[in-house]
């Protein structure tokens, strides 16, 4: 019987078709078949290699905005009905035109009594229930270790959060600085875990320390704030550094540049002041929000400001708050001081 990992590498062989059959609202671009996450909504973090490259196999795939990875059997479970293994294992062979050669236990009749399945999102919304507040804890210790005194209720801190390496499947558990993501409705659709250090107040050393449970396309980590003017931008740290010299700023953190373009601003917003990070990436999300507002025929004014170093919590480490605001006032005018 042919193991998992045969079956894997089989569809990797037929990634394009794969993608085609399952993915229809992904697009081909650059030898990668790009979606928005792992439930095939269209965008652009997902990336899946369609043809072999370099010894890297094809079928492989990455969200570059939650860390995931995995192969085409991995993506099963999401795209369709198939939840145990050999659900999994059948659906592709069935896609791979062979014969059922794994025994699937027949399904049971209905039984009221059993829990149904929770959602990504319902899962994300207990995980961020079932944090304690960061008040004194690990997930504040870090914040502050990086200068960043502006906090708020939608950030949480967990004892002991799951995580899968995903270089030897091990699963770890850590402490883990919690976000909650919300529409625009309020409601959570996931959370932003950031697993910690305890010695050292920092961000965990392991692959990928920071991903994201839940549905973030269009949505955002959000701060209150007043007025009609809404503060933008991609990491938590680097909008709360912004909302450390602005603490009366409404701010979105959209957690990366890609999902920065995708953002839904909410209704009443007149102005969006977008806190870039310094590269090429957040250009270009600032400029395809600039292009789906536009095209939504809001008239919205959309102001880019761009920090002196790598991102705003580097100019805020560097020079403190103090400094960061008179610069802030220098690209923004006095329209900034009723936030200050």
């Amino acid at each position: 019987m042919e193991s998992a990992q045969d079956i894997a590498r089989e569809l990797g062989a037929h990634a394009e078709s794969f993608c085609r059959a399952y993915l229809p609202n992904g697009r081909s671009a650059g030898g990668y078949w790009q979606i928005a996450d792992v439930s095939g909504a269209a965008g652009g973090s997902l990336a899946i290699r369609l043809q072999a490259s370099g010894g890297r196999l094809a079928g492989k795939w990455q969200d570059y905005a939650t860390g995931e990875r995995g192969d085409l059997l991995d993506l099963i479970p999401h795209l369709t009905n198939a939840r145990s293994f050999g659900e999994v294992m059948r659906e592709a062979r069935s896609f791979l035109g062979k014969p059922d050669l794994v025994r699937v236990a027949p399904t049971p009749a209905a039984d009221t009594s059993r829990k149904p399945d929770l959602t990504k999102r319902e899962k994300a919304a207990r995980l961020f229930a079932s944090a304690q507040a960061l008040a004194g804890t690990l997930g504040e210790r870090y914040l502050r270790n990086r200068d960043i005194n502006r906090l708020g209720s939608c950030l949480r801190f967990h004892k002991q959060s799951y995580a899968i390496s995903h270089e030897t499947g091990e699963r770890l558990v850590l402490p883990a600085l919690l976000a909650a993501i919300t529409d625009n409705a309020g409601q959570v659709t996931g959370v932003a875990r950031t697993w910690l250090d305890v010695e050292r107040g920092a961000v965990a050393d392991i692959e990928s320390p920071k991903r994201v449970m839940g549905t973030l396309y269009g949505n955002a980590v959000r701060f209150e704030g007043v007025g009609n003017v809404l503060g933008c931008g991609e990491g938590i740290e680097t909008m709360l550094s912004v909302g450390t010299a602005l603490p009366k700023l409404p701010i979105a953190a959209c957690l990366t540049a890609t999902h920065l373009g995708l953002f839904e601003v909410p209704d009443g917003v007149e102005q969006v002041w977008v806190f870039r990070d310094n590269d090429e990436a957040g250009r270009r999300g600032t400029l395809h929000l600039r292009e789906r507002l536009r095209e939504a025929g809001r008239s919205i004014r959309v102001r880019e400001i761009v920090p002196v170093l790598g991102d705003f919590n580097d100019d805020l480490s560097a020079w403190g708050a103090d400094a960061l605001r008179t610069r802030l006032r220098f690209d923004l005018g006095a329209g900034m001081d009723e936030f200050a």
